[in-house]
């Protein structure tokens, strides 16, 4: 009898720690952050609008932002942005889509900081490139953080910098993506 039990217990914490793999986790207000620097000036931008779902269980990531989100500290950097670079009527969001290229080297289930490659496809202005981009994911108090920082050349997402401000504006942007994710109940 004691033995049935201890199988019992045993295919309980299974089933547990199965179904903590299989949950899909996202959120609503992940931040992208993209930071652009030349000798004239640098260019920032912030967009707190970011929806993201991670899928544990698949080891795919998702992340989806409207460009007209991105929010600058001069009002003309961002009529700009949206108007004459992104164009954000003709593509109004940008979005990635992936997998964590070793698996292996995350436990969704136990706290700790696990450094990842994350290969996928990251669609701006109408243009989609695959990249493998560092991460870093955190799993601490029943919630993930996940974070990357990496360059862009917007001559790859054909996006066109006028020679009138060509000296303004660098050819290679830093992109910096930080999201807290919480399960996601259907």
């Amino acid at each position: 009898m004691k033995h049935l039990k201890g199988i019992v217990i045993v295919a309980m914490l299974l089933s547990v720690i199965k179904s903590q793999a299989q949950e899909k986790w996202f959120t609503r207000n992940g931040k992208i952050t993209f930071f652009s620097e030349t000798p004239a000036e640098n260019i920032d931008a912030n967009n707190n609008e970011v929806f993201s779902l991670l899928d544990p269980f698949k080891n795919e990531i998702a992340f989806q932002v409207l460009s007209t989100g991105f929010k600058f500290k001069r009002a003309l950097m961002q009529e700009h942005f949206n108007e004459n670079y992104m164009e954000s009527t003709k593509f109004p969001k940008a979005s990635f889509r992936g997998t964590i290229a070793d698996p292996s080297k995350v436990n969704f289930n136990k706290e700790g900081t696990y450094v990842v490659a994350i290969n996928g496809s990251l669609s701006i202005h109408g243009v989609t490139n695959k990249l493998s981009i560092p991460a870093t994911i955190r799993v601490a108090n029943r919630k993930i953080i996940g974070e990357t920082k990496f360059d862009i050349s917007l001559a790859d997402y054909n996006i066109k910098i006028p020679s009138l401000v060509s000296k303004q504006v660098s050819e290679t942007v830093t992109i910096s993506v930080n999201c807290l994710y919480e399960p996601y109940d259907r």
